[in-house]
C-alpha cells in the first residue's frame, strides 16, 4: 500500500480552506485544516491509488485529479503516490515479483 499525496493544483473562486501549493496525506480521516467536502471527493480516487490501482483516462497511473464539488469555488486536486515504484503492477502478487 503507497501513501497517497493531495496537492491543489488550481483554484477558482474564494476557498476559504485551500490555496495553490497546499499539500498532504490522505489518509482514512480528514487531515487538520483540510475542507471536509473536498476530502469525502478525494478519497475514493486516494483508495484506488493506494491499493494500486489506477483511472484509464488518466496518461499517469500513478495520479488522478480530482475536482472538489463545489461549482462556485473549485478547488482541483492532483492525486499521486507518495512512492510508485512500491506499487504492483496489474495481476502481480507478493509471490510472482518480476526478476
Amino acid at each position: 500500500m503507497s501513501d497517497v499525496i493531495a496537492k491543489v493544483i488550481s483554484r477558482k473562486g474564494t476557498c476559504e480552506a485551500h490555496k495553490v501549493g497546499d499539500e498532504f496525506v490522505m489518509g482514512e480521516q480528514t487531515p487538520p485544516n483540510v475542507c471536509s467536502w473536498a476530502f469525502h471527493s478525494l478519497f475514493p480516487f486516494a483508495q484506488v491509488l493506494q491499493f494500486g490501482g489506477s483511472f484509464p483516462w488518466e496518461k499517469d497511473k500513478n495520479k488522478a485529479i480530482v475536482a472538489c464539488p463545489d461549482p462556485t469555488n473549485q478547488v482541483m486536486f492532483e492525486l499521486r503516490c507518495a512512492s510508485p515504484s512500491r506499487r504492483r503492477s496489474r495481476g502481480q502478487t507478493t509471490k510472482n515479483k518480476p526478476k
